[in-house]
């Protein structure tokens, strides 16, 4: 493996970041390794023994055939960070104090979610959000700064057609890959008008509830348990810790919030997802403690009816050709996120709106059996991620069968892999011309590792 295993979004690379975030159960690995100073770049960048076991032992655990080898090249990807580091101040780039606080926060915000709550994720973490945070503010920048540098070398990269062409060509008959049945699936979404009946019910409902409050006949938190229909915080009392203005938070909601005074109720407050009151806990400079009660005005039949209405003519335009479906997407589709890919659903991990049929639930492949290529499914009510009733129609892009990776069927994955693999080239070739120009010392038990000999050898070159 070559040095440009370093391009950015690799898989080890990503997981090196992500332990390095939050080294959850791997803190006694750290103390009891050596720790020595494995490699430094530059005058005072440094990388100890503990740093590298830590990652190590994150990799052993996710991946079974871990070995020495995948071990030196963890060990590169670190040294590519710290060479990247040097650069950075070199071409005096800057990162904003902005920037990685909303970096930290968008990091645990999703281990948040991967453990449950904040709580347990100061439990199993050992540490509270707030010495998170501090510690590993200058990580984030450090890594936010060589991530810009590595855009900056790797952005001029392109790759023409007869590029693709040439690299598919190279790959060997027998070694080309299986690829299993694949779709693009879009969706126009259209969530069922609330009646003004139901909305002023689950108002003047809530607006009750914050009396009992007010007047001490309910505490907060026991009102959240009862009333709230929110499930990731009712059984917390309502309680969410580390809001900020920015992120999944609806803006109305966090205006309100962040009026509030330590302790104060805030009047009921709307946004789409429904009717809140909200609950100052402690305000720490942009970040907030809250508890906040949820009540959803009630979706009536009849008013699936009316969105099923609206669908069926929506599905005339689009079976007739009078409307193409990013356009039906952008002018009826009440779901904001779906906006931006113009109706089509995507893989949340990679982008990707090419979806692996094996990984579809069975309600949407069973529905896709009766659909042709550019097919639309009739309008129907439909469970959402947030298993809310919603209505929706589906439409079938495309759909490809189970085959070997051709060029007709499989250009876009080809393409991307001949991309990147320029890409690492191009790696490759800026790290070998600015390799003698940097100060690097490798220590002697890791010089031997087949994905830094290059390295060594021109480093040793350049102190002749």
């Amino acid at each position: 493996m070559g040095l440009g295993s370093f391009v950015i979004n690799s898989r080890l690379a990503k997981a090196g970041l992500l332990v390095a975030f939050l080294c959850v159960g791997f803190s006694a690995v750290a103390q009891e390794s050596a720790d020595k100073i494995i490699a430094i770049v530059g005058r005072n960048r440094i990388i100890l023994q503990s740093d590298l076991e830590v990652q190590v032992a994150q990799m052993r655990q996710q991946d079974p055939k871990f070995n020495d080898s995948s071990k030196c090249l963890i060990l590169q990807q670190m040294i590519l960070q710290k060479i990247l580091m040097e650069q950075a101040e070199r071409d005096s780039v800057r990162i904003t104090d902005e920037d990685v606080e909303g970096q930290l926060d968008n990091r645990l915000r999703y281990f948040t979610q991967l453990y449950g709550s904040k709580e347990k994720l100061e439990e199993v973490s050992g540490k509270t959000i707030y010495q998170l945070k501090e510690e590993y503010r200058d990580m984030i920048r450090e890594q936010m700064l060589a991530e810009k540098v590595q855009q900056t070398i790797l952005e001029p990269v392109k790759i023409t057609p007869a590029e693709v062409d040439a690299f598919f060509k190279k790959i060997p008959v027998d070694s080309l890959p299986f690829f299993p049945a694949t779709v693009e699936v879009g969706q126009v979404v259209f969530d069922p008008p609330v009646s003004h009946e139901m909305n002023d019910y689950a108002k003047q409902k809530l607006e009750g509830i914050r009396q009992e409050i007010v007047e001490g006949k309910k505490t907060f938190e026991l009102a959240a348990g009862f009333y709230s229909e929110d499930p990731g915080s009712r059984d917390n009392g309502g309680r969410y810790d580390g809001v900020t203005r920015t992120g999944p938070w609806a803006a109305e909601f966090v205006a309100a919030a962040f009026r509030l005074q330590n302790g104060e109720i805030s009047p009921v407050v709307k946004t789409k997802f429904g009717y809140h009151i909200i609950q100052m806990i402690n305000r720490k400079g942009d970040e907030a403690d809250i508890r906040h009660i949820l009540v959803k005005p009630e979706v009536l039949s009849g008013d699936f009816k009316i969105a099923l209405a609206k669908l069926d003519s929506i599905h005339k335009l689009l079976v007739d050709g009078k409307m193409p479906f990013p356009e039906a997407v952008g002018k009826f589709s009440t779901d904001e996120a779906a906006k931006r890919t113009g109706g089509m659903i995507a893989d949340p991990n990679t982008g990707n709106t090419e979806l692996d049929m094996t990984k579809l639930d069975a309600g949407m492949v069973l529905m896709l059996d009766s659909l042709k290529q550019g097919d639309y499914s009739a309008p129907h009510v439909f469970i959402t991620d947030q298993r809310e009733r919603s209505c929706r129609i589906v439409y079938l892009k495309t759909r490809t069968s189970p085959h070997k990776a051709n060029l007709k069927d499989d250009y876009g994955k080809i393409q991307e892999v001949a991309l990147r693999q320029k890409k690492e080239l191009r790696m490759q070739s800026w790290v070998t011309s600015k390799l003698p120009t940097f100060y690097l010392k490798i220590a002697p038990e890791y010089q031997g590792c087949s994905t830094l000999k290059q390295w060594v050898t021109k480093m040793e070159a350049a102190n002749k």
